[in-house]
């Protein structure tokens, strides 16, 4: 029998540490009890509309959630299959992101390393496309195994079907939000191979002579613990906004103003690429869809710090004092707070750089 709690505190359910409430809250263990939640949605047995949630490290609550909030405990990591330079691995939608990091290190598994301490589970990872360091999520998965709440089938998306880019992928579209993650499906290096090309990840392991993919681990641990704010002391979303998006020609205006605007290069495939899969046709890896050579990610950070946010507040909601792009709940802040916050800080980069900012976090 599936377990239903009504009235429910999402309190340690979200990172904000927004105390607010669900009408009704399922956790599920398996594919057939996710099933059997699903059911019961269709039905009305459970109130709708439903939400599902991860480890809530990116999501803002601005009030009580009048449906069903679901969340998965399907946790383990399965070895697949193997050959003399990979390993290929199945993990459970509800594993804790950062527990299967450790265990690739572990393990000897490469690839996973630096995006260690990224907060979330497993299956938010796959949705999110989590970053982090020179290395993103889409760069190890090879499938997503989803259910779908409408039609109770399961189905499964090929890396090139999730539509990754930054920050973003098909299950983030409105129409497809309706596909619930069961499980991951990760391709994982046996041979030694390490990102270092991150700034701030080279200078923190600058003179050691032989770098493992723990002491990447570690560094990161620290980088990330050096500028991020422990959401069990003060809430957080971690990174609030993601890096804009902008043409080289704009780029050039600003660097006519603002010539050490820092930038990087951006490769990614578009939904269309993944639209164009499902729908039997072919893709070219380079094609015009691609939007590498006239697009550059300017930082948000910096966008923001230029504009005199950073470690300041508005009420009780304030612009970390160690990272612009964080905001944080200064204590007992309401959503409203952090919301209001956030636009003042977008409309401040817009009046300033002419550039919109648009926040990572999900905002209910």
């Amino acid at each position: 029998m599936l377990n239903v709690q009504r009235d429910y505190s999402l309190l340690r359910h979200n990172t904000f540490g927004m105390d607010v409430r669900a009408a009704a809250f399922v956790e599920y263990g398996s594919e057939a009890e996710l099933r059997e939640a699903a059911a019961m949605l269709r039905s009305g047995e459970l109130p709708s509309p439903w939400l599902h949630i991860g480890g809530g490290s990116n999501l803002l609550f601005t009030g009580d959630w009048p449906g069903t909030v679901l969340h998965s405990s399907i946790v383990y990591c399965k070895e697949v299959s193997r050959d003399a330079d990979t390993v290929t691995v199945r993990v459970g939608s509800g594993m804790v992101w950062d527990d299967f990091v450790a265990l690739c290190v572990e393990r000897g598994w490469y690839g996973a390393e630096n995006l260690s301490a990224v907060p979330g589970e497993t299956g938010a990872a796959a949705v999110q496309n989590i970053g982090a360091y020179g290395v993103e999520v889409k760069d190890l998965i090879s499938e997503v195994e989803t259910l779908d709440m409408q039609s109770g089938e399961k189905m499964i998306f090929t890396a090139l079907e999730c539509g990754y880019g930054y920050r973003s992928s098909v299950f983030k579209r409105q129409e497809n939000k309706r596909y619930i993650v069961l499980s991951v499906v990760m391709r994982l290096g046996l041979v030694p191979h390490l990102n270092l090309g991150y700034k701030a990840l080279a200078e923190a392991l600058k003179g050691q002579d032989s770098i493992s993919a723990a002491d990447v681990r570690r560094a990161v641990c620290e980088v990330r613990a050096s500028k991020l704010p422990d959401p069990a002391v003060t809430g957080s979303a971690g990174s609030f906004f993601t890096n804009p998006v902008v043409s080289r020609e704009k780029l050039e205006e600003l660097q006519s103003k603002w010539p050490a605007i820092p930038y990087h290069e951006v490769q990614a495939a578009t939904d269309r690429e993944a639209q164009s899969v499902r729908e039997g046709a072919s893709v070219r890896c380079g094609s015009s869809d691609r939007s590498g050579g006239n697009q550059v990610k300017l930082s948000a950070g910096w966008l923001i710090e230029q504009c005199g946010w950073k470690g300041r507040s508005l009420g009780r909601a304030g612009v970390y004092p160690k990272q612009a792009l964080v905001l944080v709940n200064l204590g007992g802040a309401s959503g409203a707070e952090v919301v209001a916050l956030a636009d003042a800080v977008r409309n401040s980069v817009r009046d300033r750089f002419g550039v919109e900012l648009h926040p990572e976090v999900n905002i209910l």
